[in-house]
């Protein structure tokens, strides 16, 4: 059978609630009665019971990491540095997946369900009302790799998607390619919205190019090729800005299956520097997201947010650079640093 506190309290020579106050963060008991109990505590093989502390302390430790785009491999980089650093914080991550809901109402209502201290919505597509949807229930909440704001109604911790389109077309100019094009998310994702403002902005002052755009239906290999394969078969852009590295990774997939080559005929540029965009196999040229920076920072934040559910919103951006790798030509002249 299990060891209860009970045999504790008994082994130690102490009261029950001596035994909880143990086993309780903050709560006060002697140096004397402590060594006691853990002394106890080890002989009999007790660990506490993290639901039965949560009844005393009304806190259950668990952060619902919430989240909608399963399909992309990033993810696992992103879940797994999440749920560790949660974990080292001695907080339990209770992951959710939304891939198909559309009410915001209804994924507060199952997360309520598991008194959930705090909320991390992980997504750069789900849009800004389900963070807010929380928010407004009352719950702590951050969103990690969101839309950047001003004024922000939510935590935010995230990069500058406008930057980083601004990023990308610069480097492709810079390549002294002429026809270049936006491979984007789906169209409805803030994050495609705000990458592509980003590199329309910079095209637009440079009126030798020639630009296009199109989407694909999510952030996905197979969409990332479906849509390039469409695109080869009428007249196909120099050299792509796709807006995540799964999506290029598909569209190398395309192109070289197309018998064209990479960079020879076609250039391509990711963003997120996720650990396939450096397999030798891949090589891709990408801009790096500081992935853990992101996560760090959004878990520092919930912390705070959950001790002091009042605290103003901020935005928390960081700054991006780019990884060159072999799928876009060298620069057509010396780029200053």
């Amino acid at each position: 059978m299990a060891v209860t506190l009970k045999d504790v309290a008994e082994r130690a020579g102490v009261s029950r609630s001596a035994v909880s106050r143990t086993f309780t963060e903050g709560a006060s008991v002697s140096d004397k009665t402590r060594r006691k109990v853990e002394k106890a505590a080890d002989e009999l093989g007790y660990s506490p019971n993290a639901l039965a502390s949560s009844l005393t302390t009304g806190r259950t430790k668990l952060i619902g990491l919430v989240s909608n785009n399963f399909h992309n491999p990033i993810f696992l980089e992103v879940f797994d540095l999440f749920t560790r650093g949660l974990q080292d914080r001695g907080l339990r991550p209770l992951l959710v997946n939304l891939s198909h809901e559309v009410d915001p109402a209804n994924s507060v209502r199952m997360l309520r369900q598991y008194s959930v201290d705090g909320v991390i919505v992980a997504s750069s597509t789900l849009p800004p009302s389900f963070a807010k949807a929380f928010r407004d229930a009352g719950v702590p909440v951050v969103h990690s790799f969101g839309r950047r704001a001003s004024m922000p109604e939510v935590h935010v911790v995230g990069i500058d998607n406008q930057e980083c389109g601004r990023m990308a077309a610069q480097t492709l100019i810079d390549r002294g390619y002429t026809r270049v094009s936006f491979l984007g998310g789906p169209e409805r994702a803030t994050s495609t919205q705000d990458r592509l403002i980003g590199f329309m902005d910079v095209m637009q002052g440079n009126p030798g190019m020639t630009v296009s755009h199109s989407f694909a239906s999510e952030y996905s290999f197979d969409a990332g090729r479906s849509e390039m394969i469409r695109l080869l078969t009428s007249d196909p852009a120099e050299a792509y800005f796709c807006g995540d590295d799964v999506l290029s990774i598909g569209a190398l997939s395309a192109v070289k299956d197309a018998g064209l080559s990479v960079p020879g005929d076609i250039g391509i540029i990711g963003l997120n520097d996720m650990e396939m965009a450096g397999w030798e196999n891949i090589n891709l040229t990408t801009i790096r997201q500081p992935i853990g920076e992101i996560i760090n920072s959004s878990i520092e934040l919930v912390v705070a947010t959950v001790d002091k559910p009042d605290r103003t919103p901020e935005a928390r951006l960081f700054p991006c650079r780019i990884v060159e790798r072999g799928t876009l030509r060298p620069p057509a002249y010396p780029v200053s640093p």
